[in-house]
């Protein structure tokens, strides 16, 4: 048996020690994150900026109002002079979520650096929306894209755990309450086959809304045509799958934009205004 001398020590190996060089080798840190920096709109017309400053107030007290726990509010960007539309879009950016509704006509949502105040643009539509989340989302959300065929999926050789766990989403969004909490399965730590889950994306089908949000590394949100149930997977920084669930809820609480993230935005959209004019 070999003495525990001659045996080197624990911690040692790759990146431990310098290399050739004499450097360390570390590993590479998250990147990436979006932060909120204040930009002043430019206009190449004064006269532009009065009605986007108008509007924009309109739009921080909208969210006063949704951080209070009342109703969103729309506002038709079409109806601004195109000089003034373009402020508009130069003040509002692009924050970390966006999505895409299919139907008619087919909807891109694009969160501004205010957070909860979401821009709408398909065929006709022109849109700015203050709210938790854009209301057409929650509202398209479980149409079917691909059916939910439940227990009819066909079941291929390896699906083993897969009807176990379909049997308690559906329990939950048959019995799912508008306010209640969300129910999360988290398959990361669940034991389960590549074909479990292929049956189970069978068994659910595939609503209209898909959701991105960007921070350290993506979240992709999938509605399910099954109803209230979403597929939410979190990616690291390196795009690994790092978090797989199904969560069933009215919309998963990562896409929402918060109460106080809302009250947030109304004092940032005032500084704005105040120091553009």
């Amino acid at each position: 048996m070999a003495s525990p001398f001659t045996l080197p020590p624990s911690g040692f190996g790759p990146g431990s020690q310098p290399d050739a060089d004499g450097e360390l080798q570390y590993m590479s840190m998250p990147s990436g994150m979006r932060t909120y920096s204040p930009h002043l709109p430019e206009a190449d017309d004064p006269a532009a900026l009065s009605p986007a400053l108008a509007m924009l107030l309109q739009v921080a007290d909208a969210c006063d109002a949704a951080a209070a726990g009342g109703a969103g509010a729309e506002f038709d960007l079409a109806s601004l002079p195109p000089a003034a539309r373009k402020v508009m879009a130069d003040c509002l950016g692009q924050g970390e979520v966006s999505m895409k509704l299919r139907g008619i006509p087919a909807v891109m949502v694009q969160e501004s650096v205010f957070a909860g105040v979401w821009m709408l643009a398909a065929a006709g539509l022109d849109r700015l929306e203050v709210g938790p989340v854009p209301a057409l989302a929650v509202a398209r959300a479980h149409l079917p894209h691909r059916p939910a065929l439940g227990v009819l999926a066909r079941k291929a050789p390896g699906v083993v755990n897969a009807p176990a766990i379909l049997a308690e989403l559906l329990d939950k969004s048959a019995g799912f309450r508008p306010g209640a909490m969300a129910h999360v399965v988290n398959l990361t730590l669940l034991p389960h086959t590549p074909e479990d889950l292929d049956w189970l994306a069978e068994a659910l089908g595939e609503g209209a809304v898909t959701v991105l949000s960007r921070g350290y590394g993506n979240c992709r949100i999938t509605a399910c045509a099954q109803g209230h149930v979403w597929r939410v997977q979190f990616y690291n920084s390196t795009d690994q799958l790092i978090l797989d669930t199904y969560e069933v809820a009215a919309m998963p609480e990562v896409a929402l934009a918060a109460l106080e993230d809302l009250q947030d935005s109304a004092a940032r959209l005032r500084e704005v205004v105040e120091a553009t004019r």
